[in-house]
């Protein structure tokens, strides 16, 4: 049986431009997976990687960028 879990190994990460470079809250996420928003922590690039579908991602961003408390 296949898996239908996306492979992250060769995925080119970016910083968030909301991350800071003191050493905390830094967020990565990948392009090229279409419909879905992986997401890491720089800080642990071992550790899971969060995939959000992209419908829901770009809502999420709108909101954070108006400063709207999270849901």
């Amino acid at each position: 049986m296949a898996s239908t879990t996306p492979d992250f190994g060769a995925t080119h990460w970016r910083k968030s431009s909301y991350s800071n470079g003191g050493g905390g809250l830094c967020l990565e996420v990948a392009d090229g997976h279409p419909g879905l928003v992986p997401v890491r922590d720089s800080k642990m690039p071992d550790s899971p990687t969060l995939v959000f579908r992209a419908t829901a991602w770009a809502p999420f961003i709108t909101a954070v960028t108006a400063g709207e408390p999270a849901a």
